[in-house]
């Protein structure tokens, strides 16, 4: 099991800040593992996101509420959404009566890329917890919140 003292060879003056370096840390460490994950299906982490997102809204919804629920809100959703247009995971279609309002659909290919991954059993980080203590460490983080 790891010890953040010694995975970054540092003391800390008190265990706030030591469980807060931790927590950036293992940020950091499950970002660099998605993003190893996603790289043989052609996306990143945040198309993922986007993706399961549409898969849930069941039928075309705007992309300012994809961009409301994304779990980063990503200054680049816009762009993110071009790359899954071009791959032709999502489609959009403007408003016809504001040209100003885009909306965004998941594709058949889209869907049948979310069940490939969903399939994957290497998906989880969290393999090291038992359910009571994701449990325990989801709370504790909402409480941080």
């Amino acid at each position: 099991m790891g010890d953040i003292s010694k995975d970054i060879n540092s003391t800390f003056v008190n265990n706030k800040i030591k469980a807060l370096i931790n927590i950036k840390y293992t940020s950091n460490w499950l970002s660099s593992k998605e993003n190893d994950f996603f790289k043989p299906y052609g996306i990143s982490p945040q198309q993922y996101n986007i993706l399961r997102i549409l898969r849930g809204a069941k039928d075309e919804i705007k992309v300012q509420i994809v961009k409301d629920r994304m779990i980063e809100r990503a200054p680049n959703a816009t762009r993110l959404m071009d790359k899954l247009c071009d791959k032709k995971l999502i489609k959009r279609k403007r408003c016809e009566y504001d040209k100003r309002v885009v909306y965004v659909k998941i594709t058949k290919l889209g869907l049948e890329l979310l069940i490939k991954i969903d399939k994957n059993k290497t998906a989880s980080f969290l393999e090291n917890l038992s359910e009571e203590e994701a449990i325990i460490l989801s709370d504790l983080l909402d409480r941080i919140r």
